[in-house]
């Protein structure tokens, strides 16, 4: 009996620091997508190997609030990566929150605005839109903007209620996963408000545009935390080492960090190589900045 009431408490703390809320960014239809009619789904991609969301009309953030007796303030708003087409939810997403909400950092997993995913199959549909690069480029422009709104609004709604969810607001982070990192880099260098702009930031094997790139760092103290890895099928590796530069020259703090094997999308997966250890390097990184 005694076990059973010792293991039973066990699963309940464990159902306490994994439990997490949805939460709705707009109230109706987001602004600039209202005629959007299709709904979120979920799926395993053999293609991927992971667990996809998509066809997100309605974008939210997922909640994963720091226990009490180990919140420490700092917030980080995760955004996974998917090719604005779907988003690698666990591997980028919840499976990271879960360690920063053990740590005492609440993580909100955000699921910002996709394109429609008509077939079923939003991985090999991307494969295959992708075979068109600048036909899939003009496709997503509107999106990533729209995604960009979404982390900003995501941002805003976390300051005003700040109290409620037990965190500092000048302790707010965010770290987006290759398309996710597109969309982190949005609230960092092109927000207008400045309520809008994290604290902190970190970009996870990202190919941000020569657009993006070329908006103005903000003035305000901001460390960035880079990592890729050089064989990303994709090849953006020279682009994180672009993003360094630009943070470099700008004298703002930063850290890059270029695992020789990993390639894209390693997210929280294990490869028995040394990229497996990047979160922990990225939490060594969060406490020297005391923001863990």
């Amino acid at each position: 009996m005694k076990k059973f009431i010792i293991a039973s408490l066990f699963l309940a703390g464990l159902t306490s620091i994994n439990a997490q809320k949805s939460i709705p960014l707009y109230q109706g239809k987001a602004p600039g997508s209202e005629s959007w009619t299709y709904s979120e789904k979920e799926m395993d991609s053999d293609l991927f190997k992971t667990h996809l969301v998509y066809n997100v009309a309605a974008p939210a953030i997922e909640i994963y609030e720091a226990p009490k007796a180990k919140a420490n303030g700092t917030v980080i708003v995760i955004a996974p990566g998917g090719g604005f087409q779907s988003l690698s939810i666990n591997k980028e997403g919840r499976d990271l929150a879960k360690i920063l909400q053990e740590k005492g950092i609440t993580a909100v997993v955000l699921k910002y605005r996709l394109l429609e995913t008509k077939t079923g199959d939003p991985a090999r549909e991307m494969m295959e839109n992708i075979k068109d690069r600048p036909a899939f480029d003009a496709k997503t422009a509107p999106i990533k903007v729209m995604a960009g709104n979404d982390i900003k609004t995501a941002i805003s709604y976390i300051r005003k209620n700040a109290a409620k969810l037990n965190v500092n607001p000048e302790k707010l982070g965010v770290i987006g996963f290759s398309a996710g990192a597109s969309v982190i880099l949005e609230s960092v260098l092109h927000s207008d408000d400045a309520s809008t702009i994290p604290n902190f930031a970190a970009s996870i094997y990202s190919g941000p545009s020569d657009a993006v790139l070329g908006y103005q760092v903000p003035e305000q103290k901001l460390p960035l935390f880079i990592c890729a890895a050089d064989d990303d099928q994709l090849k953006l590796a020279p682009k994180s080492i672009l993003l360094y530069t630009k943070w470099h020259d700008a004298k703002q703090p930063v850290e890059l960090h270029i695992y020789e094997k990993g390639g894209h999308g390693f997210g929280m997966a294990k490869q028995d190589s040394p990229v497996d250890n990047w979160s922990n390097v990225y939490l060594d990184w969060l406490k020297f900045h005391k923001f863990l």
